[in-house]
């Protein structure tokens, strides 16, 4: 491996000590899942597919011919859908032929965001925790990556505002932020939003905001697109996906919003990555976003259901949890099952599969190696409750038994 790519690896956590690029941390737990046979609460994906009419929808495209590249910039109905869902919910106006890109997950249109709008002698400041592919992406850009930490206390985690008014610089080109947050599950405020629409424009940056999870919030948490506070519609990327919101996350459908300049830069990134992608999935998520809102509705509940039937089985079993506004995740603090022999989150995350049968996630993996954050959080695990009823039960059942 050249040493540019040894340093996009590294920057990512993704180099074993032998130099040898490894796996994400969620492969890694749940390869070690499925050969212990663990209930896998590590990553986060479904265990069921998403409505059927949807699923339909994409079946009669293929048959209809639908099977060749799809329009760079993405379907011209789903770009429309994808507008109008952003007018309606937010208030937000957005040209579908200027200022809306289509792409292969939200992870492309991130990755297309970052590379295209930073690069060396920039920074990029994130969140700490961070979804990993947020470092990958900066690190690939040649940019430095800088943090503010997300705090844990009694109203859940919640933003440093005095660490990010000192972490932003003249050289912070973008501040990248995902809200509703994996992995803490906080849904940031309006006054937290507020803290950071202040402080891009101090340093004039662009705001680019992962949220995925826009629906999927809880306790009457409401989630506020950064692009909706004044003067930041023309300096913020949002980028959102049908994969959380649907169940549908193999199908890699997401996009962009944002002013015409900052798509247009990111078109151009874009196009040498997939080009265009998910032809028969497209006029399908166009669909489902122009109607689909009582599956929504029906999976946000659904979800509440399952994040209380956790919330209470990993408290019997002895955790201190801290409870989720939004996303499908619980972060834990296991310090109590620690030991000389288990010293922290990570290796309670190794040993816990073979141990319990349940598998979780370090959420040191979201945090720079050696930062104040990975320090503070270094015995707090990851746990999802997007899995079905049976396998939240019998984790539960098997945490319990091993107390």
């Amino acid at each position: 491996m050249n040493e540019r790519w040894r340093y996009v690896a590294a920057s990512a956590g993704l180099v074993a000590d032998d130099g040898r690029v490894r796996p994400t941390i969620f492969a890694e737990m749940s390869a070690l899942a499925a050969r212990t046979g663990a209930a896998n609460l590590g990553q986060g994906f479904p265990d069921e597919d998403g409505p059927e009419w949807i699923r339909e929808l994409a079946v009669e495209s293929i048959r209809g011919g639908r099977n060749q590249y799809p329009p760079g910039r993405g379907d011209a109905a789903l770009r429309a859908a994808i507008a109008e869902h952003e007018r309606v919910r937010y208030g937000l106006d957005f040209d579908p032929e200027r200022e809306v890109l289509v792409a292969a997950g939200a992870t492309e249109a991130l990755t297309s965001a970052v590379l295209a709008l930073a690069g060396p002698g920039d920074e990029v400041l994130t969140l700490e925790p961070f979804y990993d592919s947020h470092a990958a992406a900066i690190a690939m850009a040649g940019a430095a990556h800088t943090t503010v930490p997300l705090v844990p206390g009694a109203e859940g985690f919640r933003l440093d505002v005095d660490a990010l008014s000192a972490a932003v610089s003249p050289r912070t080109r973008v501040i990248l932020i995902n809200t509703p947050h994996n992995p803490t599950g906080t849904v940031l405020s309006r006054e937290e939003l507020a803290a950071i629409a202040a402080a891009a424009a101090r340093v004039d940056a662009v705001v680019v905001t992962d949220e995925v999870y826009e629906h999927l919030t809880f306790d009457g948490a409401e989630h506020h697109p950064i692009a909706t506070l004044p003067g930041m519609r023309e300096r913020t990327v949002t980028i959102s996906s049908a994969g959380k919101t649907f169940s549908l996350t193999g199908w890699k459908i997401g996009w962009a919003c944002g002013p015409e300049q900052l798509i247009e830069a990111m078109l151009a990134i874009k196009q040498f990555l997939t080009y265009s992608g998910g032809a028969p999935f497209q006029p399908a998520i166009a669909r489902a976003l122009s109607e689909g809102g009582s599956d929504i509705e029906a999976l946000r509940r659904s979800l509440d259901h399952r994040r209380e039937l956790l919330l209470d089985g990993l408290q019997r079993a002895g955790f201190t949890v801290m409870r989720p506004s939004g996303t499908y995740f619980i972060c834990a603090d296991a310090s109590p099952f620690l030991s000389e022999t288990v010293p922290d989150g990570d290796a309670f995350a190794r040993r816990l599969p073979e141990q319990a049968g349940v598998a979780c996630v370090p959420v040191s993996a979201f945090c720079r190696a050696g930062s104040p954050t990975a320090e503070a959080l270094k015995n707090w695990v990851r746990f999802t409750f997007v899995k079905d009823e049976a396998t939240l039960l019998t984790a539960i059942e098997r945490l319990l038994a091993r107390r």
